[in-house]
This record gives C-alpha cells, structure tokens and sequence, in this order.
C-alpha cells in the first residue's frame, strides 16, 4: 500500500479525508447562505447575544428564537423542513464555579416529527446549542421515539449521540 511520506497515511487514506473536509466546507457554505437568506443577519446577532438564562427567567418568547439564532447548519435543515424547538422542560442549575447554566429537555415540531433525519437533526441541535456557555445539557424528550418505527428507534437509541429522558 502506497503511503504519503508527508502523514504517513495510505494516500486513499488521505484521499478521503480531502474530500471529507471539501464536503464539510461546502455544506457549511450552503447553510449559511440559505440561512442569510431567510433570516436577517442583524436581528440574528441579536437573538444570539440575548442571554438565554435572563430570557428563561423572564419567561420571554424570544427564548425559542434565540435557540434557534444559536443553531449552525442544522438551521437551515429545520427551516427548509418547516421544523422547529419545542422546549418540553428547562432548569438553570448552579455550576460548582458559582455560574448558572441551563439544562434543556427539548422536542421538534413541524416536518422534522415525522423525518428520517431526525437523529443526525437531534445531534446536530445537541452539539450546536451545548457550544453556547449557558447551557450545561441538552436531552430530548422521549415522547419522540414515537415518531420512529422499532428499527429507526434502535438506531437513533445505539448510534443517535443523545439522551432521550
């Protein structure tokens, strides 16, 4: 097996990897466009520097569009899908550093109920919102495995990446 000398890995190793990052860039690229394309980038910045404890404890609305300001390329999925957050229970909880961090237990709604790509959607919402310093967990709501048939619910139980509570 060929190797490149640089990495020392197997060059379709390598191959593969190139092409893995192009994708990711290219993706990522889209997404943002199609979400500059239906929100306006201002008011985004503003929903993302609202402080979602201060929009929790004020039981305000903006707190589900703030979320989903705070959501990457999985945003434009929901919004081309007609999906969005359902929060089904949210606590602040106190850090050991005397900080506060929300922990979120959240559904969908619209099409993504209903989508075969809810659990890469799921992981995707999961991994984006925990990036935000205010919250501590994310979990969703077990109610959702309704949605999926015996084997898609396997699935998203054994490789989804998130807790179903």
């Amino acid at each position: 097996m060929e190797r490149d000398s640089a990495n020392g890995l197997p060059i379709t190793d390598e191959l593969s990897e190139s092409y893995r990052q192009q994708i990711d860039a290219a993706m990522k690229a889209e997404s943002e466009r199609r979400i500059t394309e239906n929100h306006d980038p201002i008011e985004l910045k503003r929903l993302r520097g609202l402080s979602l404890i201060d929009l929790l404890n004020s039981n305000d609305q903006e707190i589900i569009p703030s979320l989903m300001a705070r959501l990457g390329p999985v945003r434009a999925a929901l919004d081309d899908h007609g999906g969005g957050l359902i929060i089904s229970d949210a606590e602040i909880e106190e850090l050991n550093n005397g900080k506060e961090a929300i922990s979120l237990i959240l559904d969908l709604d619209g099409a993504c109920i209903s989508c075969g790509a809810a659990p890469g959607t799921l992981r995707g919402i999961q991994d984006d919102l925990l990036m935000d310093d205010e919250v501590i967990s994310v979990r969703f709501a077990a109610s959702m495995l309704e949605w999926f048939d015996e084997l898609q619910r396997e699935f998203v139980l054994a490789h989804g990446g998130v807790t179903f509570v």
